[in-house]
């Protein structure tokens, strides 16, 4: 069973905010002839690696609900340059939306199992993944998702 991390998405206001950054990173590179690789600075490490990258994904808070997940391919701990060690998430750069659900704003991230994680919004599915991103916020902070 896939272990997930959930953390804060800080400054950002929707999921169309979150992929319009990662586009941004993504011409940036490609500008300066860089290849892409997306990914997310944290100051802990996680210890359950093997877990994470075991189909883990990073699920992202944003304006006090869970809204979206992108897929944990690898984490990279290193020392920065004032000694102190953080940790590189490598993610896939491709955000899947998750059915929206509140959440409590805490500090650094926290562990996610499986069972606990909100489902992909499935393009198939109809009505909801058609819904507009604040509608869906909206409702779910009415609890009628």
């Amino acid at each position: 069973m896939a272990l997930h991390l959930i953390k804060l998405c800080v400054g950002c206001d929707s999921i169309t905010d979150l992929e319009g950054w990662i586009e941004e990173n993504r011409s940036l590179h490609r500008r300066l002839g860089r290849a892409y690789e997306q990914t997310h600075t944290t100051r802990m490490v996680p210890k359950r690696v093997d877990e994470l990258l075991d189909d883990g994904s990073l699920f992202w808070v944003i304006k006090g609900q869970v809204a979206a997940r992108q897929k944990l391919l690898e984490v990279r701990p290193f020392t920065d340059g004032d000694g102190i060690g953080r940790c590189h998430l490598v993610l896939e750069p491709k955000v899947v939306a998750v059915e929206p659900r509140p959440y409590r704003p805490f500090q650094g991230w926290r562990y996610l199992v499986a069972k606990d994680a909100p489902r992909d919004i499935d393009l198939k599915a109809g009505d909801l993944a058609k819904m507009p991103e604040d509608m869906r916020r909206e409702l779910a902070e009415l609890g009628l998702l």
